[in-house]
């Protein structure tokens, strides 16, 4: 199965007046830092903090009726979970949610808050997606992977299409992009998005470097997984291994893969802070990392950043921030 641009498109039209257009910033202070004008998605002003509004929404608002009364289960640290919860109670469908049991306060609390059922599990011991798909197998719910559906894909794609609309707008053609990446559903979908446009952009993911499975397996040609007791401030980029359509999508279309330490990216929510005025989780600011600590070169070229999610526990961000 594949996704094409007029499948984001389609995803684009089934959002409107459902998820934010978010705004693309430009900042002084950073493109003095590097050399080059910088372009910020800021996708943690989406609706629930993170582009993952896009694909829930896109993935549920296609189910028949049939699969809307009987519900949805995911699987999610946080992010994933929020958009499906969100999308499910606007569109009247009950949710169920497999969430880490460590994961922040602030991203379990949301995901009630929007009406989904939480159902807790060890993140280093168990398997999140056998315990959902037992769920859905008793229970008759659609499954909704949180990256490995085309869906989801093409909903995540149309924050990519907004970047290409807003650039354009100001007559700017991006040279380079970076994409935060886990399961690899929004590299994927911006990827598909700039291949029909704007094929020229240099797309490059971004992850935790004990969670680069997406760069070792663009540089081997085949899927890699990451260590069992790898670990990150990253919560929400704690994939095992990409997935299989995301991969089959982005080691086509990806220049390449980027990887930054826990204390580059807690470096970079700090900057978004102070400098941006933007609250932007780890796992958001990772390819924000990639671009102050040199993992490209931006002297005078234009380049992309997306600050995927906003989602932070308060606590651990006032730690960050006053370090």
């Amino acid at each position: 199965m594949e996704v094409r641009p007029e499948d984001i498109r389609r995803a684009q039209a089934r959002l409107q007046g459902q998820a934010v257009v978010t705004p693309l910033l430009e900042n002084s202070e950073l493109n003095a830092r590097v050399g080059g004008r910088v372009f910020l998605k800021a996708e943690n002003l989406q609706r629930t903090g993170s582009f993952k509004f896009r694909g829930a929404y896109n993935r549920l608002s296609q189910l028949t009726p049939a699969q809307r009364s009987v519900g949805v289960v995911a699987w999610s640290s946080g992010n994933h979970a929020q958009g499906v919860a969100a999308a499910a109670g606007i569109l009247g469908i009950p949710a169920t949610i497999v969430m880490p049991a460590d994961a922040p306060r602030i991203k379990t609390e949301n995901t009630r808050r929007y009406g989904a059922k939480i159902v807790a599990y060890d993140r280093y011991r168990e398997s999140r997606e056998d315990i959902a798909r037992a769920i859905a197998a008793e229970t008759g719910a659609t499954l909704v992977p949180s990256y490995d559906d085309p869906h989801i894909i093409a909903g995540q794609g149309t924050s990519g299409a907004e970047m290409l609309a807003q650039a354009a707008e100001r007559g700017i053609r991006l040279s380079q992009l970076l994409v935060c990446c886990s399961g690899g559903g929004l590299a994927s979908g911006i990827a598909t998005a700039f291949a029909e446009a704007s094929p020229d952009t240099a797309i490059y993911s971004v992850e935790p470097e004990d969670f680069d499975d997406t760069a070792r397996s663009l540089a081997s040609g085949q899927r890699e997984q990451n260590a069992g007791d790898a670990r990150s401030i990253c919560d929400a980029l704690q994939t095992p291994s990409p997935g299989e359509l995301t991969f089959s999508i982005n080691r086509r279309l990806l220049a390449g893969g980027l990887s930054v330490s826990d204390a580059e990216v807690r470096e970079a929510m700090r900057f978004a802070f102070n400098q941006l005025k933007l609250v932007v989780e780890p796992g958001g600011a990772v390819a924000l990392a990639a671009l102050l600590h040199g993992r490209v070169d931006a002297a005078g070229g234009h380049t992309g950043i997306v600050l995927s999610g906003g989602n932070v526990d308060p606590a651990l961000f006032a730690s960050i921030i006053t370090e």
